[in-house]
């Protein structure tokens, strides 16, 4: 039987490339690993018979070795807000250029993290990013009893053994009260997230806080739980009052495109007839049907610190958790009353700055 035909029936491996092109097969395995050691000459012998025979390196083999699998668990939940496919292909590519590729886990339909978390804990991930989900102190101590770097991603637990990384949401609602006060209104409303999250907890106490503080009565409040279809009927809901709010904040942008859209369906203006201010700054906001006040997340910065706090603790285990809070900014568009200062221009965009 022909050497091809028995190479028809399993798997190529390093062993018939070394033997090929006249090396070691340890010289295969530096050839396909990123960053080894290799001579110009040994390499490109490697790679013409590897393409020759159509070779690939066998990863979960090399995982067994090096005990490392180069995939990063990353659990979302689900793609209806643009904001998470932004977080996705940002942490992608920021984890790839390290050489690491990401493995995709829904919680679409899990309210409650831990089933997920449970299904996670039996593929070799070697970190974990939850985006906008909670850790149970349960599996908060499996992941750090068995090594496993994990940072929450736009949520907090309250523990300081977890490490997260948020944007300032208390000081950014904070700004977006003082925002609509400079700018004169006086019927304020909130149309809260997900009451359970630490994101809607933080954004609605800096804002329900900013106003106590100036002695202003707390805002009309409805709840959208995040999602576009509540935040239309919540909007509904607002405007349909007999003394309706002037401005609505929202604790996040798609509520407040939701809104935008009840506004057109009223027929009213959102910045003239009612001021529209959202939380994120996603692209979609920024077009020019929409043109939505927000104050930004920034977005590439947290996924840096997220990425570099998984590398800190790969690269040492003792590293201690990090609670990490990063600065956003008062983007202003068309859909809130201008306040008479503090607007100016920065790279192109708008910023309040009282």
């Amino acid at each position: 039987m022909s050497e091809n035909m028995e190479r028809g029936r399993r798997p190529v491996t390093a062993h018939d490339v070394a033997r090929l092109a006249g090396v070691s097969q340890s010289a295969v395995s530096r050839t396909f690993t990123k960053g080894a050691s290799v001579s110009p000459d040994t390499r490109r012998k490697v790679e013409e018979a590897a393409a020759i025979l159509g070779y690939r390196p066998n990863l979960v083999a090399r995982s067994l070795i090096t005990r490392r699998s180069n995939l990063i668990g990353v659990a979302i939940p689900g793609m209806a807000n643009p904001f998470y496919a932004r977080v996705l292909e940002s942490l992608s590519a920021a984890f790839e250029q390290l050489g690491y590729r990401i493995l995709l886990f829904s919680m679409a339909n899990n309210e409650d993290s831990d089933p997920v978390l449970e299904e996670i804990l039996r593929y070799q991930v070697d970190g974990l990013v939850l985006v906008s989900a909670s850790l149970s102190s349960r599996f908060a101590e499996e992941c750090r009893t068995i090594g496993l770097p994990v940072v929450l991603f736009n949520r907090t637990n309250g523990s300081t053994s977890v490490s997260s990384v948020t944007s300032d949401n208390i000081t950014g609602s904070r700004t977006i009260a003082r925002f609509l006060l400079a700018g004169g209104h006086e019927r304020l409303a909130f149309i809260a997230g997900k009451q359970s999250s630490s994101t809607n907890r933080d954004r609605e106490a800096g804002f329900n806080g900013y106003l106590q503080e100036h002695g202003k009565p707390l805002p009309l409040r409805e709840v959208g739980d995040y999602t576009f279809d509540g935040a239309i009927t919540a909007t509904r809901r607002l405007l349909a009052q007999d003394a309706p709010p002037d401005a609505i904040f929202c604790a996040n942008d798609l509520m407040a495109l939701a809104a935008i859209n009840v506004c057109h369906e009223l027929r009213m203006q959102p910045g003239r007839d009612v001021s529209i201010v959202g939380f994120d700054d996603l692209p979609q906001g920024q077009w020019p049907i929409f043109g939505l006040t927000t104050f930004e997340q920034p977005l590439a910065e947290m996924i840096g610190r997220a990425v570099n706090i998984i590398c800190a603790q790969l690269a040492d285990p003792g590293t201690s958790a990090i609670q990490e809070i990063v600065p956003g900014r008062m983007i202003v568009r068309q859909t809130a009353r201008l306040p008479a200062s503090g607007i100016v221009e920065v790279d192109g965009e708008r910023i309040w700055q009282p």
